[in-house]
């Protein structure tokens, strides 16, 4: 299929509901207030040291993940644009990823949460990991005037279908008894649902995806496994010296990643550990903010198309600030807590796809000429990556000293400002303005 064709944006756009549901019901939603339940007001004790602080521990182990995948992104990439496998590369950490999940089926209890420590790792690995490569086919399905629609489509497709998912693992949640379990039991047959899915319907985008053309072994050249470092060096060089719009968007990416993907990965835990909200009221505001996001993904990826990449992203970082400042203003004690906790859930939604979706699809606009597509996103999703790393471990260590959460968050708007200055220095291209 040639660039363009529906069939194979289509395809594409549909690993986006295939994966979703890992980010929505394991990293958001259910399996934290699964983890918050389980180890609430309980010593942990994992790799010999105990831990008096669980939820640290969680966003510690998320971090740790966040960097293997940081460190071994660019190299696997290097080699994928070499030998041409981009494809068999995501599809291992597509299977890595939905067996991980599966396994926290085995997540039962203190005594266990080892178990769902690791199996947390492995399953960020492994959709962090498929991510890199199905972000850099991207330039290869969509021409650059129309990549802002086909990444909004995307993101529209995996909020739906993992809203389509939450409500199914929901009714198993909440009428346990209906179906003969425990509620426990019911959170546990979620994650293997979720893998399920996952691994299922990944199948249709593989089926379309370009077939990977690999080099024949005999024709690699000796130490060719080096290549990616090279690769990786030479497009750092590039963008260094030849690509200065690129290099200011990627330090704006850094920055607003820093703040967007640790609110994105502990929301939840905010909800039940600092606010006091039930599940029921947490799963709530969930379904709120998904369903806003598909219309934020499709309204600002329109606004973009008027006023311009940047622009967009402007209104949607300023936004990013003023929830940041509203989650520092709640506090457990507070009247009407719930209305207010809702109302920001509803804000948050609106700009949750949009700012993914934009970012997304400006870097893809802002690439060179070159068939290295997955050596230069791997720079997008490295630098995704460690500004993951740095959020979640100020987050965690601000909830260590201070014991609240509303300070990390409140921390979280410096990086949103900067990335608000640094973006405005970014000049304007033929595709992004």
């Amino acid at each position: 299929m040639k660039i363009g064709d529906k069939k194979l944006i289509n395809a594409w756009a549909f690993y986006d509901w295939a994966n979703s549901v890992y980010s929505l019901v394991i990293s958001t939603a259910i399996f934290p207030m699964y983890y918050d339940a389980i180890t609430e007001s309980k010593i942990i004790e994992f790799m010999g040291i105990e831990w008096e602080h669980p939820n640290s521990l969680y966003t510690y182990a998320l971090s740790f993940s966040f960097l293997i995948v940081a460190f071994i992104s660019p190299i696997l990439s290097g080699i994928a644009d070499y030998r041409g496998n981009k494809k068999s590369f995501m599809k291992f950490f597509c299977l890595l990823g939905s067996l991980s999940v599966m396994s926290l089926y085995f997540f039962s209890g203190c005594e266990t949460t080892w178990i769902g420590i690791v199996a947390s790792i492995l399953a960020s690995i492994g959709f962090w990991g498929s991510i890199v490569f199905y972000n850099a086919y991207l330039p290869e399905v969509a021409h650059p005037e129309d990549q802002d629609r086909v990444s909004a489509k995307g993101f529209i497709n995996g909020y739906i279908g993992s809203i389509l998912l939450l409500l199914i693992c929901l009714v198993l949640i909440l009428f346990p008894d209906n179906f003969g379990i425990t509620k426990g039991m019911a959170s546990r047959i979620s994650f293997v649902i979720v893998g399920i899915w996952w691994l299922g319907f990944a199948q249709i985008t593989f089926r379309r995806l370009p077939k990977d053309k690999k080099i024949p072994k005999d024709q690699l050249e000796e130490g060719y496994l080096w290549k990616g470092f090279q690769e990786l060096k030479k497009v750092l060089q590039e963008v260094i010296d030849h690509h200065p719009a690129l290099k200011r968007f990627l330090i704006t990416f850094f920055l607003l990643s820093v703040g967007v993907q640790t609110i994105i990965l502990t929301a939840t835990l905010f909800g039940t550990s600092e606010l006091k909200l039930k599940s029921t009221h947490l799963i709530g505001t969930i379904l709120v903010i998904q369903l806003l996001a598909i219309g934020g993904a499709f309204i600002f990826s329109r606004i973009s198309e008027k006023y311009g990449n940047i622009t967009a992203l402007r209104i949607t970082i300023v936004i990013w600030m003023i929830i940041c400042f509203g989650a520092f203003m709640l506090h457990k004690d507070l009247d009407n807590i719930l209305i207010y906790f809702y109302a920001l859930g509803g804000v948050l939604g609106l700009v949750l796809g949009a700012i993914q979706s934009l970012a997304r699809s400006t870097y893809s606009k802002l690439l060179p000429e070159t068939e290295d597509h997955a050596t230069y996103f791997s720079f997008f999703d490295v630098t995704e990556k460690i500004a993951i790393v740095l959020g979640t471990l100020i987050y965690g260590l601000l909830f260590a000293i201070t014991e609240s959460m509303q300070w990390s968050v409140l921390c979280l708007a410096i990086f949103f400002l900067l990335a608000f200055i640094m973006l405005s220095t970014i000049k304007k291209t033929k595709y992004v303005s």
